[in-house]
């Protein structure tokens, strides 16, 4: 009977010790975080600060590769590997790339129809979609084209960059494909997170 209680005992403990480990992660310490450094990550990585494009992603990578590190310093599972944590990354991106396209989000909106700097967005707009449609246009005459040819073949992209829906698309396009790169970096940190920071320390000789 006592055999048996204690065969029951350790079938309850390996089940509880294994509750919320999948792939050789515990998520919810995982998520706690990713959580942690998704927030700063997010709002450094949107338009409101002044860290780039490029520094952006770097600090994306930088803070997935911090999260893997804490997850591993405050739970020591032995080992990472990979794949853990470029899965812990993928969850430390998703939550920074909705906060910046959140964020970005409203502070377009705050701009436009709080600080009325409406006219001057669309003015400023107008004249990159100028300066594109003419480069496009010399690159369209030097394939042969007349001008002629060249002017009606960028009338139509002009009249849809200028539209309400092309603009929208084209912020939309631009806030997700900014969102996708980071997450691919935030995969990427998470990987050399798990390789550099959740190794095992091997004992000294």
């Amino acid at each position: 009977m006592a055999l048996g209680d204690g065969v029951a005992q350790s079938a309850n403990g390996a089940a509880s010790g294994l509750t919320g480990m999948a792939d050789g992660i515990a998520w919810r310490p995982a998520m706690k975080a990713a959580l942690m450094l998704a927030a700063p990550a997010g709002v450094l990585c949107s338009g409101v600060t002044v860290i780039g494009p490029s520094l952006g992603l770097l600090w994306m990578s930088g803070a997935a590769a911090w999260a893997v590190g804490l997850y591993f310093k405050r739970n020591r599972p032995g080992w990472l590997t990979w794949g853990a944590g470029a899965r812990i990354g993928l969850v430390t991106g998703l939550f920074a790339s909705w906060l910046t396209l959140s964020v970005n989000g409203v502070a377009l909106w705050v701009n436009r129809f709080v600080m009325h700097q409406g006219g001057q967005m669309d003015s400023l707009w107008t004249g990159e979609v100028e300066n594109s449609l003419q480069l496009s246009q010399q690159m369209v005459a030097q394939m042969g084209m007349t001008a002629a040819q060249a002017a009606q073949s960028t009338q139509f992209s002009k009249a849809w960059m200028l539209s309400a829906e092309g603009r929208a698309g084209i912020a939309l396009s631009t806030f997700v494909a900014g969102a996708v790169f980071l997450i691919l970096f935030a995969m990427l940190g998470g990987a050399l997170g798990a390789r550099l920071l959740a190794q095992p320390r091997r004992p000294d000789a």
